[in-house]
């Protein structure tokens, strides 16, 4: 029969947020550790690709950082991937290209 556990802290359901792992202390006894949560790794919004340099941590965890471990030095850093970035520059740069064109030529119908 398994042995029993019981819980260091008031919440006495094995949740999520409960969970335990046995361990031996260094004084030689058995005890079990509560186990946080572990944290989300934060996605490009855009993509979906995971978002490099950014750390995976809780929600109070990662508002303790500071804010060069929160972000990437770069044009929505730390909201959108490299890649997607690039395609948002590209696509505001032939946005702005084809509205010259068109400029251009309705000039050249009226003369």
């Amino acid at each position: 029969m398994a042995q029993r556990v019981t819980y260091r802290r008031r919440l006495a359901y094995n949740t999520r947020s409960n969970k335990t792992r046995v361990i031996k202390t260094p004084g030689n006894q058995i005890r079990s550790l509560h186990i946080k949560k572990q944290g989300k790794i934060p996605r490009c919004g855009d993509t979906g690709v995971v978002l490099q340099g950014i750390p995976a941590m809780r929600p109070r965890e990662f508002a303790r950082l500071s804010r060069r471990q929160k972000t990437v030095q770069r044009a929505y850093g730390g909201c959108l991937s490299a890649n997607a970035v690039k395609d948002r520059i590209v696509r505001a740069f032939l946005i702005e290209e084809q509205k010259i064109v068109k400029q251009k030529l309705k000039q050249m119908a009226l003369k």
